[in-house]
C-alpha cells in the first residue's frame, strides 16, 4: 500500500466566469477568494487499480492516525499485516497512532502495520506520487471554492479511476535502482 498527502487550496470567485463561446474558452478573473486549504490523504494498491482518498481540514498527526484506521479498520480489517510505502514525513509514524488514539487502540493498530519509508529525497519511488499527479491533472486543476465540493469532485474522480481499475505501469526496474541508488544497496560483486 503506497500513502501520500498533499494539499488543496480552496479558491473562490470574486465574479461570476464568462461561459465559453465559439472561438473563446471560459474566461476567469485573476482576482480570487482564498478560502483556506484541505489535505488530501491517498492510499493506492498500484497492482489491484485501488486507491481511496480522504479529504481532512488539517495535515497532523491525528489526521494521519484517523486514515490509518480507517483503512485498518475498513479495507484491511482480515489483514494481519498492512505493509506502507511512504515518505519520511515526521506524521508517519506509530507514534502519531499513540498520539489520536487511546494506547491500547493504538498498540493493537501499530503491530498491523509495517512502515517502509522511501529514501530522503526519493518520494518519488513513492506511487502514491503518481496516483497524485493523475489526480492533479484530471480533477483538482481548477478552482474549487469549498471542502464539501472538493470532496464530492475527489469522490466521482476515485470512483471512475477505481471502476476502470487504472494500474500504475511502473518502469523503474531493480536493475535500475541498483544503478541509480547503488549507494543504497550492498554491492553483489566480491
Amino acid at each position: 500500500m503506497c500513502v501520500d498527502e498533499t494539499f488543496k487550496q480552496l479558491i473562490g470567485e470574486t465574479r461570476e466566469p464568462l461561459p465559453p463561446r465559439p472561438g473563446a474558452v471560459e474566461r476567469y478573473d485573476h482576482v480570487y477568494v482564498r478560502n483556506g486549504t484541505a489535505s488530501l490523504f491517498l492510499a493506492c494498491e498500484p497492482l489491484q487499480g485501488w486507491r481511496h482518498i480522504e479529504v481532512t481540514e488539517h495535515r497532523r498527526r491525528t489526521e494521519w492516525a484517523g486514515f490509518i484506521r480507517s483503512l485498518l479498520e475498513g479495507r484491511y480489517r482480515e489483514a494481519e499485516k498492512l505493509v506502507l510505502v511512504m515518505d519520511q514525513l515526521n506524521t508517519h509514524s506509530p507514534a502519531s497512532l499513540y498520539e489520536a488514539l487511546p494506547p491500547e487502540q493504538a498498540q493493537r493498530l501499530a503491530q498491523r502495520i509495517e512502515i517502509h519509508h522511501t529514501p530522503k529525497h526519493g518520494s518519488w519511488l513513492n506511487m502514491a506520487e503518481i496516483e497524485l499527479s493523475a489526480l492533479g491533472r484530471q480533477c483538482l486543476s481548477r478552482r474549487i471554492a469549498r471542502a464539501d465540493t472538493l470532496q464530492r469532485q475527489i469522490t466521482a474522480w476515485e470512483t471512475e479511476r477505481n471502476a476502470g481499475t487504472a494500474r500504475v505501469q511502473w518502469q523503474f526496474t531493480t536493475a535500475d535502482a541498483r544503478l541509480k541508488l547503488r549507494s543504497l544497496y550492498p554491492s553483489l560483486q566480491p
